[in-house]
């Protein structure tokens, strides 16, 4: 493994100069290498950079004139957003840099999120912020491999206690470049989402299933951050099939829960990349357990899975309009869509007998479905449960004859 890794370190060199030096002497300190970015806009480095705010600039078709002409110090950090993100996935797919480390206030880190959303999933990306895991960050713009880590006590200046963060990122992306074991592509791969075992069971047959078959197959956790990871990928077009059965976070974004963007179903669709669809815990919206229920779901059944993640049960209204919402992002799908409706229910919660049961819920979900389903979606009624093993029975054969006849690649 060539420990001979370079690090971009991304920045406003003319306010946070001594800082971001200070980061790139520790990655050269360990042996690795730097490429610096100016990402200011009024002011200039106290030496040049490897890439300054001009080249940024014109990077995104625009000019730090534009910028400063703009007179709004949010608008003309867009512009260099723009560009940042179009350099750094330049100078990555050129083979210059291998990771990137961005250093910022408020400004720096919307600037930053851009940044590390540009880049592939296994390219190190970390970020150094005034504002690190506060709810300022919405989910849908978090790469779904970021890193970051506080800038504490750095709001201004070097000082003891913020070197301790400065060094720790240096360290760690410098290290994150050399050990990374990146996505090999040697087989065709399918994406698929589900929950834990102990409320989704289908995971445990198809995998090995599939494996046997000469695919790899990638399980996301669908709780919003999973779900990011998994649309990124499918909008890469980087899945031969897509197996998306726990699609509970569309109706986590429509409902006010824990939501991984306004596109969740939709890439792969765009993409035209084969997908079998199933909805799974549609009947649940995720919300964060350790906070009070909002509201307008206090007085609704609930189920605490654990300290940090809360299931609310959704009415029967509220499930016809998930129902639609699903239909209506099926509809954009450019290639072949199956739908399986697994009619006993669809997570081992809403079983006859256990907590969640509902059957009146679940047949309104079904009829809304079923009016809703768009004629170019393969429609499949199933009488068994998710977690039996028609379900999977029933996945492997469209599979299967997917493969068959061409349409999911080996």
């Amino acid at each position: 493994m060539s420990q001979e890794k370079t690090i971009l370190v991304v920045g406003t060199y003319d306010t946070k100069d001594d800082e971001l030096n200070y980061m790139c002497d520790c990655i050269r300190s360990q042996g690795g290498n730097v490429l610096s970015m100016d990402v200011s806009v009024l002011g200039d480095p106290s030496q040049p950079t490897d890439y300054s705010k001009h080249d940024v600039a014109e990077e995104g078709d625009s000019s730090i004139q534009a910028a400063i002409d703009s007179g709004d110090e949010n608008i003309a950090m867009q512009i260099m957003a723009q560009g940042a993100s179009l350099l750094a996935l330049r100078l990555y797919h050129e083979g210059k840099v291998d990771g990137v480390v961005v250093l910022g206030g408020t400004m720096g880190t919307d600037l930053a999120l851009d940044v590390c959303q540009a880049l592939p999933l296994g390219v190190p990306k970390y970020v150094v912020s005034t504002v690190s895991f506060s709810q300022l960050l919405p989910p849908e713009r978090l790469a779904a491999d970021i890193q970051m880590i506080l800038w504490a006590g750095g709001l201004y200046g070097l000082n003891s206690v913020c070197k301790s963060s400065l060094s720790q990122a240096a360290g760690a992306v410098l290290g994150a470049a050399r050990a990374v074991e990146k996505p090999k592509g040697d087989k065709p791969l399918i994406g698929m989402t589900s929950f834990g075992k102990t409320i989704l069971h289908y995971m445990v047959t198809l995998k090995p299933a599939l494996e046997e078959r000469g695919f790899e197959v990638a399980v996301f956790h669908a709780t919003g951050m999973g779900g990011r990871a998994f649309e990124s990928l499918a909008a890469e077009g980087a899945f031969a099939c897509v197996m998306d059965f726990a699609t509970q976070e569309v109706g986590n974004h429509l409902m006010g829960g824990l939501s991984a963007g306004a596109d969740r179903l939709t890439n792969a669709g765009a993409s035209a990349t084969p997908q079998i669809v199933a909805p799974a815990c549609y009947d649940l919206v995720d919300l964060v357990g350790w906070k009070p229920l909002p509201d307008q779901m206090s007085e609704k059944p609930a189920h605490d899975h654990n300290r940090l993640l809360k299931s609310v049960v959704l009415d029967n209204e509220e499930r016809r309009a998930v129902a639609r919402a699903l239909c209506e992002k099926l509809a954009t799908a450019k290639g072949p869509t199956s739908f399986i409706m697994p009619k006993g229910g669809c997570n081992e919660w809403d079983r006859p007998g256990a907590d969640l049961h509902d059957a009146a819920g679940l047949a309104a979900f079904v009829e809304e479905i079923e009016a809703a389903m768009p004629e170019t979606v393969d429609y499949v009624s199933l009488d068994g449960h998710i977690n039996d093993a028609q379900f999977c029975e029933t996945v492997l054969r469209i599979f299967d004859g997917w493969v068959a006849d061409g349409t999911v690649k080996r």
